[in-house]
């Protein structure tokens, strides 16, 4: 038996001697299944050879990535701290070169990830490290490879140590989760904050795909989940998303943003809104 990936969504599902009939994950309307390919597979040692590490500083933290593209094409970041290091969301490879990195900077002590478009080849990461795998209790359905190595934790926060605390935001999805690091003041998102080409924007949809977006009541639950967490710099999804000097944060980011929705009424600026909102005053 070997292990398969999903070559649109990047998600390793459990060993099998075939290919899984469909990835639900693709099946939602958050993801898709490509129109012109259909549902794909690649098998585990098909993939690895096919791709190497990229593995480089992004802007002060570890990013890890894959080259060629593969799928979402989201990177990892290596969060060191005092606790233990945390990898922030997952990239659906790892090999030699990463275990070796990784290793001289200090091991992987937990992994943490925003929500279910990243959990790649989690599994594989928590036994090559030997670390458990932190998710909230509202995605637990869209876990493809269960493994003991899966914590789910339930509520609002959870507190990792050394100064790192999961929040659970949700809007993307329900149980979507960013990471909160006191000693840097800065916001790993993921997506559920995403940071766009376009660094005077953050922008928030139901689906980034399918370009749904979330409603503004949504938005402001990710506004007040966050209030309580002071940040001066935003961490995306994809190497080099980021915004390093955030100004007053995201309590006057949404406000400032929902209120002019609310002021405007219209359906245009209601749902541009909902996607977008102005770093800074």
């Amino acid at each position: 038996m070997t292990t398969y990936l999903c070559k649109a969504c990047g998600t390793q599902y459990q060993p099998s001697d075939e290919p899984p009939e469909a990835c639900p994950i693709c099946e939602d309307p958050r993801q898709y299944i490509p129109h012109d390919g259909g549902q794909q597979w690649v098998e585990w040692r098909e993939f690895l050879a096919a791709h190497k590490a990229e593995i480089r500083d992004d802007y002060g933290i570890l990013g890890i990535g894959a080259t060629p593209s593969f799928a979402i094409d989201q990177r990892a970041l290596l969060v060191k701290s005092n606790a233990g290091n945390v990898l922030w969301d997952c990239t659906p490879y790892v090999d030699d070169e990463i275990v070796a990195r990784v290793g001289a900077e200090g091991g992987i002590a937990a992994i943490a990830i925003s929500h279910p478009h990243y959990y790649a080849s989690m599994v594989e990461w928590a036994h090559t490290f030997g670390c458990p795998i932190y998710l909230h209790e509202a995605e637990r359905k869209w876990v493809m490879r269960p493994d003991p190595a899966i914590r789910f934790w339930d509520g609002e926060t959870n507190d990792l140590g050394g100064g790192l605390t999961l929040v659970r935001c949700g809007g993307h999805y329900e149980g979507g989760q960013v990471l909160h690091w006191a000693q840097r003041k800065a916001l790993l998102s993921g997506d559920i904050v995403h940071v766009i080409p376009d660094r005077r924007y953050v922008s928030f949809m139901y689906s980034y795909p399918n370009l749904i977006p979330l409603p503004p009541s949504k938005v402001q639950h990710i506004a007040d989940a966050l209030a309580p967490f002071p940040f001066d710099t935003i961490y995306g999804a994809w190497f080099d998303r980021v915004i390093e000097r955030f100004l007053s944060g995201m309590t006057r980011l949404y406000g400032h943003s929902l209120a002019r929705v609310l002021e405007k009424r219209g359906l245009m600026l209601v749902v541009m809104a909902a996607t977008m909102a102005p770093v800074g005053s």
